[in-house]
């Protein structure tokens, strides 16, 4: 009994290791691809949740930062539009470990453009490189004298020989109101130490509109690495 026990045990024990070994294999198996995009939590100070709170959506909550990656030379870059810096060309490590959660993760996520989109990668990269230096937009306005994270992305691809209806991401007019309508406090000594009115209603967008488009897909999450 005690054999035939230890017969049945062994092959059992055997498979779960190595569906185990599988699976671990394939969670750190991931590989970024050109024009992926990065979604980031990027903490819990009064804008980062004003963003969030004004801009969540009920597929996506906890963005308030977006990026695209490009290889260049082997090395992994993303193109971002980021508070002081402007447009940047950031090493990838150096945007992943940007914001990190209690367990020393990167709180980013990765997603994929439809296969419709592929062709338009290159382009899309180019415009954003070409941009690099330019300031970012604090008043987030939509012009093209600055930008800010999701304005970027969004015109890397609006500005390429797409159909209005075909470009993957949504604008919709921002608010920066509570539930109430009411101006959020954050958002209106934000505006008031920059001597500008609240831009309530300006068409915009953002990165959880973003990350709800259904012409993307989740890929990775650097968080459960």
């Amino acid at each position: 009994m005690h054999k035939t026990l230890k017969q049945t045990c062994i092959p059992i024990l055997l498979s779960i290791v190595l569906f185990s070994c599988q699976n671990n294999k394939n969670k750190n198996n991931f590989e970024l691809k050109q024009g992926d995009l990065l979604f980031q939590n990027t903490g819990t100070g009064d804008i980062d949740n004003a963003i969030k709170d004004v801009t969540a959506t009920s597929l996506a909550k906890n963005y308030s930062h977006v990026g695209m990656a490009m290889k260049k030379d082997g090395k992994w870059f993303v193109i971002e539009a980021i508070p002081e810096e402007g447009v940047s060309q950031t090493p990838l490590v150096k945007f992943l470990n940007r914001n990190k959660n209690k367990f020393n993760k990167s709180a980013t996520t990765v997603a994929r453009l439809d296969n419709y989109y592929q062709p338009y990668i290159d382009n899309a990269i180019a415009y954003g490189v070409k941009r690099i230096n330019t300031p970012y937009d604090e008043i987030f306005l939509w012009d093209d004298n600055s930008y800010y994270c999701s304005e970027l992305v969004y015109k890397m691809f609006s500005s390429q020989d797409l159909p209005t209806d075909a470009i993957p991401f949504l604008t919709h007019p921002m608010t920066f109101n509570d539930s109430t309508g009411t101006p959020m406090p954050s958002w209106k000594t934000y505006y008031k130490t920059r001597n500008q009115p609240i831009p309530e209603g300006i068409e915009g967008t953002n990165p959880n509109l973003m990350a709800s488009s259904p012409r993307i897909k989740f890929v990775h999450d650097y968080e459960n690495e």
